[in-house]
């Protein structure tokens, strides 16, 4: 079982840089690139929510579950 993490995408479709939401969850750019990249073991819901909120998308749009094969 694998989360795949899909911020990069949304990021992509706003138009947004990492760094810039980086500032808008009030976290470090390098933190954020852990969650980016898929590296992290877990997420917060109220970080989430800030995501969705910031990207103007829904929980399904940053996080996608993918079987293991």
């Amino acid at each position: 079982m694998a989360i795949i993490v899909n911020v990069d995408v949304m990021l992509a479709k706003r138009k947004m840089q990492s760094k810039e939401l980086a500032e808008i969850l009030d976290i470090t750019p390098a933190n954020f690139s852990i969650l980016k990249t898929g590296k992290a073991r877990g997420i917060r819901f109220d970080t989430l929510q800030a995501i969705c909120k910031a990207l103007d998308c829904q929980p399904g749009d940053v996080l996608e579950y993918v079987a293991d094969q």
